[in-house]
């Protein structure tokens, strides 16, 4: 069962799982396609050593491969929400013309769920892979290194990438925000979001506001987070339990449009005039965000271009530099109406 030959990217052969996990290429085989009785402490010792390789079996072996795969692996973390859907419009945009198609997993910001469709999608000896962010567990980025194909990480350039980083530096975008406010007089700031440890960028953003906060000698008169994801309705509820807590800030700055834009339909519901009796500031720039009867004061990032750019620098571009690369898309502060 050794018919997979190691190619020029130097992939983990499966005779390199045999050897690390001491038991035979049969052996491994029937785990990894899971076929066939295999004790519990086998199949977990081998299991590691795929781990540790990054091995990915090869589902085109046999086929006539020398013509290159127009496949593109796409990893996002939602497809419902619109940020996301713009990217994948981008990098749509950008393949089209080439031939190559999209192949798009979806992990609802779960890192085991990441590794899982990673693995799978590299099965099918992608030409490439766009992921979001720089979040993953061990063994996944054990399996992109070890590919060697080209791989995009995007959304953000605040850590240093595999291969390539199409996006937005956020702790930055978080700075500029404090300082646009602060500039506007501003001085009693509240913080409205949504759960850090599915969305390391809204932490991020968080870091640089309080960070340039305590540059003029400001911090948070409050805070609430939920612990889930962002939506309209947790941006209501969460601002309602800010308000509730005694805390009179003069500005709330939330994690993401949704969650401003349900912050506005509370001043409405609680008779409190957004602006005049407390200003809102966003992310993302959502068409929603410029529908409302004020428009949401925010930031807008450049989400189809992302997506455009990721593609454009992965698809026939040859093999994977030594030196990673890094494509500040930029983004654009939006003085809105809100604040």
């Amino acid at each position: 069962m050794s018919g997979e030959g190691r190619d020029q990217g130097n992939r983990a052969l499966l005779a390199d799982v045999a050897r690390l996990s001491g038991v035979s290429e049969i052996t491994v085989s029937r785990v990894v396609r899971n076929k066939g009785p295999i004790a519990p402490a086998t199949r977990e010792r081998v299991l590691r050593a795929v781990a540790e390789t990054g091995y990915v079996p090869n589902r085109l072996a046999g086929a006539l491969a020398s013509s290159g795969s127009a496949l593109v692996g796409v990893v996002l973390p939602s497809v419902s929400n619109i940020v996301f859907a713009d990217v994948l419009r981008g990098i749509h945009a950008a393949l089209a013309p080439s031939g190559h198609q999209p192949v798009v997993g979806v992990t609802d910001y779960d890192r085991d769920e990441e590794e899982r469709v990673v693995r799978s999608l590299l099965a099918w000896q992608p030409a490439a892979m766009i992921l979001a962010g720089f979040e993953h567990t061990a063994a996944t980025r054990a399996m992109l290194i070890a590919g060697r194909i080209r791989v995009a990480e995007i959304m953000d350039i605040d850590t240093a990438p595999i291969d390539v980083a199409v996006g937005l530096s956020h702790r930055r975008a978080g700075r500029d925000i404090a300082r646009h406010l602060i500039a506007r007089g501003y001085r009693r700031f509240a913080y409205v979001g949504h759960d850090w440890d599915r969305d390391r960028r809204a932490r991020l953003r968080y870091d640089g506001l309080v960070e340039t906060l305590a540059e003029g000698g400001l911090s948070l008169v409050g805070e609430r987070r939920i612990a889930g994801p962002s939506s309209t309705l947790a941006g209501r509820e969460m601002l309602a339990a800010l308000m509730a807590s005694g805390a009179r800030p003069d500005v709330v700055v939330f994690s993401n449009d949704d969650m401003a834009v349900g912050g506005y339909f509370h001043c409405l519901a609680a008779g409190l005039a957004p602006r005049d009796d407390i200003a809102l500031f966003g992310f993302n720039g959502l068409d929603i965000a410029a529908a409302l009867p004020l428009r949401l004061s925010t930031v807008r990032t450049n989400r189809m271009l992302i997506g455009e750019r990721a593609a454009a620098a992965l698809v026939g571009q040859g093999d994977r530099p030594d030196a990673p690369e890094i494509i500040d898309t930029g983004y654009v502060l939006e003085a809105g109406e809100t604040a």
